[in-house]
Order: structure tokens, then sequence, then C-alpha cells
């Protein structure tokens, strides 16, 4: 006999799952995958004996496959199914300035008790540049210091400690020079003090980026930023040198790798659980 009251389905109402949306698996889309958590852009989608599957790739370039199947991945916090694309589906961005794999909404994570502290306000604002979307992500904080000579006494105020992790990126970070006499006094097992060897952040941009053949040999005693732009021939106006240097940085692609390794190196180490 049927009940009038229940109907067919017996299955009590808290144990019902609701459908989940489709969402079609255009390329570079990022999801997260509901099992392991793996996250990654839409590489493709394949015909298997199985099923259809998708392959991800996140941002170290680490390629997973997985089953296609409902409910079995996370689009910005919300439970969907994937499905194969259309033919016309659209292209999202597919990485960020700095290389990582874009993630298109996502919101900024509360921010870190640890930081990564640079020299001066130019290598902050090419850090934010290059690195802006995967600082906010990870909630990294990026200070800068006005210069290192007292680096040892702000460390110790900082305090840094396993669940509050200091990184440093000094310019001109080579054997004999004043910065690293400063940087060899800063020790312990929660900060990193790495650097580049230019004498300042603008040097680390590509020379033919910013379109000149190289970046000029200054006289020492003389200001070094002064003397690059007389010997360019831009007026001795170093803010507006700087924004014009900046304005030329599109991607990780126009900076040196020297500056890029460490950037990475701070940004790992800060974030490592």
């Amino acid at each position: 006999m049927r009940s009038r009251q229940y109907g067919p389905d017996l299955t009590p109402p808290w144990k019902k799952t609701a459908p989940a949306p489709e969402v079609p698996a255009d390329p570079d889309l990022v999801v997260e995958e509901v099992t392991t958590g793996f996250c990654g852009a839409v590489i493709r989608c394949e015909k298997t004996a199985q099923g259809p599957t998708v392959t991800l790739e996140d941002r170290f370039g680490k390629h997973r496959v997985f089953p296609m199947e409902p409910r079995g991945f996370l689009l910005e916090g919300r439970v969907v199914t994937l499905v194969r694309p259309g033919p016309q589906s659209p292209r999202a961005p597919r990485r960020t300035a700095s290389g990582s794999v874009a993630v298109p909404g996502a919101r900024a994570r509360v921010a870190r008790a640890g930081r990564i502290y640079v020299e001066g306000r130019h290598d902050a604002e090419l850090v934010e540049r290059v690195w802006g979307d995967d600082l906010r992500i990870e909630g990294v904080v990026v200070e800068y210091l006005e210069g290192v000579d007292d680096l040892p006494a702000i460390v110790r105020s900082f305090a840094p400690a396993p669940d509050a992790r200091l990184g440093v990126l000094v310019d001109h970070l080579v054997p004999g020079s004043k910065e690293s006499r400063i940087a060899a006094q800063v020790t312990g097992e929660d900060v990193l003090v790495v650097g580049h060897p230019y004498i300042d952040v603008w040097e680390a941009v590509k020379p033919s980026s910013v379109g000149i053949a190289a970046w000029p040999r200054v006289p020492r005693g003389e200001d070094w930023k002064t003397g690059v732009c007389r010997a360019l021939g831009w007026p001795e106006n170093t803010g507006a040198a700087w924004q014009r240097i900046l304005s030329s940085v599109r991607s990780y692609k126009d900076l040196e790798p020297e500056l890029l390794g460490r950037v990475e190196e701070l940004i790992d180490f800060v974030t490592v659980p």
C-alpha cells in the first residue's frame, strides 16, 4: 500500500542531498577536488572506459586526473558537478603576474602573523605588482623598512616564532658588502634573510623590459639612482623614473632570476605550516 503522506520515496528528508549545479569544465577554470583537497586549473577533459575525467594543474605545475563525478568539486566554496564544456566555452585568465594559477573571485585571506620585510618602498611596490595576488591568497603582508642598518634590532623587536615567521629581502647582498655584514648578525630558525646582488631593486628589472640596452655604471660616491637617470638622459626625478620602470613590469618575465627566486623562497618560508 502506498502512503498518501510520504509517497513512493521513503528516504528521510535529512538524508536527501540536493543536486549540485552543473558547471562546464572550461580550460583554466580553478576548482578543488572534494576528497583530496587538490586545487588546480582545468587542463583537459577526456572520455575513458570508466567515464569522463578531468585533469587539473596546481600552481606548481603538478597534474592530477579525477573522475567527473556528481558533487565532486568545489568552485569558490560551492559544491558543483563538472560537465564536459561546450564547443564555445569562454576561456578564463590562467596565470597571475607571478606565473601562479589564477583563482578568479578568490577573497584575500586573513593576514598571517608572519611578515616579509623589504628595504624600501620601491621594493614593496615591485613585489606587490608581481606577487600581489599570491600574497593576498596566502595572507602575507609585505612591509618596507627604509633601509636595513637597524635590521638586527628590528628582528629582535618582531620576535619571530614558529607561528610568526619573518622573511627579509635585502638589496646588494654580496660578500663584503655592508648589507652582508648586517645580515650575518641575524640568526634564528624562524627568520630568513635573503638578498639579490643588485645595488638597487631597479636593476632587478630586465633592461630589455625598460627599453634600454643595460643599466648604467654609476661612479662610486655618486647617488646611484640620480646617476642612472643622468646616464640614460632621463629627468633627474627618481620618483618619476621609478614609475617609468615599474610600469614596464607586466609579469615575472620582466624580472631577473636572482630576484624571482629569492621572493619565492621568502613566500614559501613564511607560509610553511
